[in-house]
């Protein structure tokens, strides 16, 4: 019982983490009105700590509470911001070969669409995430890498289907992907560092024995 309402206590604090750093915008996605918030550093990391189930349960309760507190305003842009983490959240919470299927499944469907085969080379950017997928406990940085290009392959495909962008903006988008993806993954990579410290710094230093979450030992306070 007392890990079970450590646990609660902990998944509150964390969702509402979550929810703040939700309305503190980043950058402008491009080619949308939308934008990226701290969240997208953030959510990603989940799952690490706390489990796949979990993990997408946190990340979609912060959603939940982001659109509560918008009024429950519920659009294509509201879709489109969502299942791009939620397949981040999975694909950083542990090494499966299911997710290579996410950006094979994306590349195809972008393909398939008479406006992403014109731009079909804007899809090879999804080859990343299966390439990171060999170095995924090996390199922090790469594993974050593999995430944001999974949920750019998701987004992408979503953005081709849902607002029909026409192929010469995704090809004018090209030059442009590698640096937003790579600022993500520097993001989310430090991120995730700086919470495993964190929590590893609340045990040692605190007492405060969180026996629930998984800690990487490269990145502990020693």
């Amino acid at each position: 019982m007392k890990i079970n309402y450590k646990k609660t206590i902990f998944i509150a604090l964390f969702i509402l983490t979550g929810f703040v750093l939700m309305q503190i915008p980043f950058s402008q996605i491009i080619g949308s009105s939308l934008k990226f918030s701290l969240f997208d550093f953030y959510g990603p990391i989940a799952g690490a700590f706390v489990g796949s189930i979990w993990g997408l349960i946190t990340v979609g309760a912060m959603q939940l509470f982001n659109w509560a507190w918008h009024g429950f305003s519920v659009d294509s842009s509201t879709i489109i911001r969502l299942f791009p983490i939620l397949f981040s959240a999975l694909y950083f919470a542990r090494k499966s070969k299911l997710m290579l299927l996410v950006p094979a499944i994306c590349m195809i469907a972008f393909w398939v669409h008479p406006e992403g085969r014109i731009a079909w080379y804007y899809a090879l950017y999804w080859i990343i995430p299966i390439v990171a997928y060999f170095f995924y406990e090996k390199s922090i940085l790469l594993r974050a890498l593999g995430t944001t290009f999974t949920a750019h392959a998701v987004g992408g495909v979503l953005f081709l289907y849902i607002l029909g962008l026409k192929s010469y903006v995704w090809i004018s988008l090209i030059p442009i992907v590698w640096k937003e993806r790579g600022l993500m993954a520097i993001g989310i990579t430090v991120t995730f560092i700086g919470f495993n410290y964190l929590f590893s710094l609340l045990n040692k230093k605190f007492h405060i024995t969180l026996p629930f979450v998984k800690l990487n030992p490269k990145y502990l306070v020693k």
